[in-house]
């Protein structure tokens, strides 16, 4: 195999808990991690020359891009040079909320361990995954899971959003760590795990299922709190922002109240439709 291109899933947060401060620095969480169908490619190739180009130029100059990081982890544990060249075609929005970033580092782990057919198992790519990112783990094999811990710990779930999701991104950069400096950790009235044990009618879940990053987020930047306030007034079953955003999502009942949504939307912000 000379060349390989790889499709890497962004993803939502259908609720996150912020439960705890750890000795290591990290936070713990719960989450629910959802995939959706919108992707970055990334074309690898061998080639006498390393090259790394982008849809996205800031990315060819970020020194913590982590396609790149991926790759020089992967040759340091197998002690090998890996020389290509790498395309990315990025589609999901930078800072987004929807583990672009991460799910693009899943996917370089996954080329690279085919095209050089270095037979490294599944427990030995998650080690190196956690090293580049705590959702990393989850894109390596994108289920809907309920994550917990620092999220790399995870949980295969009987779970599908069988509605519309509609994605709008405003295009705000917000900082994890900044987020994470903000919020103050507590846990929730129920656990989402067993939340969703339940048939789940969405209309009910408004205030229910949160993101506890959603509050800190939209009083600095009123402009996310807003976009939820309109996925409502246009008929949005549930919405709630992912990650640390920017990114708000909406569940609809049908294609046509989505599709009104998303032609509202998408002439001030980048949208994505899931039908």
């Amino acid at each position: 195999m000379e060349k390989i291109e790889f499709k890497a899933p962004a993803k939502i947060n259908f609720g996150l808990n912020i439960t705890g401060e750890r000795p290591d620095g990290y936070h713990n969480i719960e989450t629910i991690f959802y995939p959706i169908s919108l992707f970055d490619k990334i074309n690898f190739v061998k080639s006498d020359e390393n090259s790394f180009s982008c849809s996205n130029h800031t990315l060819e100059l970020d020194s913590s891009n982590l396609v790149i990081k991926a790759k020089e982890i992967l040759e340091k544990e197998s002690h090998r040079i890996f020389s290509m060249k790498i395309y990315l075609e990025k589609n999901i929005p930078v800072g987004a909320g929807m583990g672009g970033g991460s799910s693009d580092a899943a996917a370089t782990l996954h080329s690279i361990n085919l095209l050089y057919n270095l037979d490294l198992s599944k427990e030995q790519l998650n080690k190196i995954a956690l090293q580049l990112g705590s959702d990393v783990p989850f894109f390596l094999d994108p289920r809907p899971s309920f994550a917990y811990g620092r999220g790399e710990i995870l949980s295969v779930l009987d779970f599908t959003i069988d509605f519309p999701i509609l994605i709008v991104n405003p295009g705000i950069h917000i900082s994890t760590k900044w987020a994470y400096q903000n919020i103050i950790p507590k846990n929730p009235a129920k656990s989402l795990n067993e939340i969703i044990r339940h048939e789940l009618d969405f209309s009910k879940l408004d205030g229910i299922i949160k993101n506890d990053f959603e509050e800190v987020v939209s009083k600095n930047y009123p402009e996310i709190g807003q976009i939820k306030k309109e996925m409502y007034n246009l008929g949005a079953l549930f919405s709630l922002m992912t990650g640390s955003g920017s990114t708000v999502f909406g569940i609809y009942e049908n294609g046509a109240k989505a599709m009104e949504a998303e032609i509202y939307f998408r002439k001030r912000y980048f949208t994505h439709l899931q039908l």
